[in-house]
């Protein structure tokens, strides 16, 4: 069950980081959209990361790098606040007295 729940979370973490953040970050980034940064290898040039991969051209994309960066970074404030709420509910621990017996061997 915990495995459906996290690839439907996931789902949703995606669509939060690519169609709310990401179009939010590129109005301060001059618009660029992330998933279009790459960098061929041979050094060609082309406009967008569709052409470039139908042209049989190796890229580094390091616009979906930064995308699966802010993923993680979502998915994992996410489940800290989940875990901090849950751990609301727990009940303290009593403090167990301290288990010392005198030694008769020590001064």
């Amino acid at each position: 069950v915990g495995i459906i729940i996290g690839g439907a979370f996931t789902s949703i973490v995606n669509s939060l980081v690519n169609d709310i953040i990401m179009p939010i970050l590129s109005i301060f980034t001059r618009k660029i959209d992330f998933t279009n940064l790459f960098i061929t290898l041979d050094g060609s040039t082309y406009d967008t990361l569709e052409a470039a991969k139908k042209a049989g051209a190796v890229t580094i994309n390091y616009g979906a790098f930064i995308t699966g960066i802010l993923n993680f970074l979502i998915m994992a404030f996410v489940v800290f606040l989940l875990v901090r709420w849950i751990n609301q509910f727990k009940k303290p621990e009593p403090t167990a007295a301290p288990t010392t017996k005198q030694c008769p061997y020590c001064f």
